[in-house]
């Protein structure tokens, strides 16, 4: 069940909110964790039991942990959770890589056959990434473990949270779960929020989404340079506005129940480089990349190469090579179980090296929209990596993209007709301001100087009220007439 379908719009989060608000202070976490259940439920029926029984393994194993033996409990913990989540998620994909192996060094009668009947349950790499970091956190003191199993679930199975995040970790909520801040005016914020996100995924993110589709269902063969280009500029801008839209849904509703959910985007298109990129995208994954992976990662290895170099490299540029290569290699393959995701990984891993090593004192030189320029167009071209089914897929579009030839003319006239519609440009218009803080520093601006105006301040809350209704109208009858588009990172 997708936030931006009709089933959840106008039943399931309505029915919650009524129970949410009815049932008093003390039951509203138990009525959290109910419908949390009834909506991962909804995706993954008998799914249900095992994400249960992992969520009270990780409450019962941080007890542990700290009250009877910290490194076992912790050692147990971790292959607990990175066992079951390489199961579900990885278990096909190592299969299918030993049998390629095989045939490719033709060794027969040692082939292993995958399990076509393995689901990957809903959000498993969004709540496994959670249940590390609170582990983790329990061993090195720097959270209680949970007191109360109600919470834990709670926290664990939150629905705003369950499909695509963001990962927040339960030493940022564990006073929320027990003192809400809830008011009128926090629920009416989080509407706002959550109708922008809505208008995010479907308005914006839906219509790129089409002209994506477009070119990546023709052979590559037939499409122009042209083509290619506006292909993966339009993935570039549907999968920000979709993943950025699904987290302003997930804090709206955080804030209509009394939570404040951590932002997930920070205009990430803005970039002067790739390390900043990634300071300002998935900031929940990123963080949590930096204080589970390269941080313990980097602290080990200095231990091992205390007072040593190789090769005459300081020690410090090996440090941060391995931890990075490590962090997104793991990167990669946590978007997804396939190897078009670990080069993606790796990919962005050889330019935080580079940039880090000598690349990002040149690019300081640059001028500044140069700057702008290398970080997009690296990110851009990454987007070729993450979309393409394979690796070869991979390389014929890029080929394609550099390549600066015409295509089939009759391909590319239907894609022309298809993508470059009167609709399609002023979405773009739109995504560029919203892809920038421009349209948020002018509204703040508006807002601060209509403080001291009644009037004007009646006229703007009436004009935002007016907005968001259009918005959320608009976005209804988008969703009625399409077809069902579900959250990219909701897969994961």
């Amino acid at each position: 069940m997708a936030f931006n379908s009709v089933i959840f719009l106008f039943l399931f989060f309505p029915v919650f909110l009524g129970f949410y608000f009815l049932s008093g202070k003390k039951p509203q976490n138990l009525v959290l964790l109910l419908f949390s259940i009834l909506f991962y439920t909804w995706g993954d029926k008998m799914l249900i039991l095992l994400f249960l029984a992992s969520a009270a393994m990780n409450y019962f194993g941080a007890k542990y942990i700290r009250n009877i033996n910290a490194i076992s409990g912790l050692i147990a913990m971790l292959a607990f959770n990175i066992v079951l989540l390489g199961f579900f998620k990885y278990y096909n994909f190592g299969v299918g890589s030993y049998n390629d192996l095989l045939c490719l060094l033709n060794i027969k009668g040692f082939h292993i056959h995958p399990l076509s009947n393995l689901v990957l349950p809903l959000g498993i790499s969004f709540y496994t990434f959670r249940a590390i970091s609170y582990i983790v956190d329990v061993y090195k003191k720097k959270t209680e473990p949970s007191d109360n199993l109600l919470d834990f679930m709670t926290w664990i199975s939150m629905f705003p949270l369950i499909s695509a995040g963001p990962i927040v970790r339960y030493s940022d909520i564990h006073s929320q779960l027990k003192t809400k801040n809830i008011s009128v005016s926090r629920f009416v914020e989080g509407i706002g929020r959550f109708i922008t996100g809505l208008a995010k995924k479907v308005l914006i993110a839906g219509t790129f989404s089409s002209v994506s589709s477009c070119v990546f269902s023709v052979p590559v063969a037939e499409i122009s340079t042209l083509s290619a280009w506006v292909g993966i500029i339009a993935f570039t801008f549907e999968i920000y506005f979709d993943f950025s839209g699904y987290s302003d849904m997930a804090i709206g509703i955080g804030k209509m129940i009394g939570f404040d959910f951590m932002e997930n985007f920070n205009y990430p298109y803005i970039s002067r480089n790739i390390r900043e990129f990634w300071r300002r995208w998935h900031i929940s994954l990123s963080q949590w990349l930096r204080d589970y992976l390269f941080l313990p990662i980097s602290f080990s290895l200095s231990r091992k190469l205390k007072n040593e170099t190789y090769l005459k490299i300081r020690t410090d540029r090996i440090l941060y090579l391995v931890a990075t290569l490590i962090t997104f290699l793991i990167c990669g393959l946590w978007h997804g179980a396939a190897w078009t995701f670990v080069a993606w990984g790796l990919y962005f891993s050889i330019f935080l090296i580079l940039e880090q090593f000598f690349l990002g004192r040149f690019l300081k030189k640059l001028w500044t929209p140069l700057q702008h320029f290398y970080t997009l167009l690296i990110v851009t071209c990454s987007f070729v990596i993450f979309k393409s089914d394979s690796l070869a897929d991979a390389a014929h579009y890029f080929g394609r993209m550099f390549s600066f030839t015409s295509g089939d003319p009759a391909v590319n006239s239907y894609i022309r007709f298809f993508t470059l519609t009167g609709e399609t440009i002023v979405v773009s218009v739109f995504a560029v301001l919203f892809s920038t803080p421009a349209v948020h520093n002018s509204w703040s601006f508006i807002k601060k100087i209509s403080v001291s105006r009644p009037v004007a301040a009646y006229l703007l809350k009436s004009l935002v009220i007016i907005t968001l209704g259009i918005l959320f109208i608009i976005s209804i009858t988008y969703m009625a007439s399409n077809t069902y588009n579900p959250f990219i990172y909701a897969r994961f």
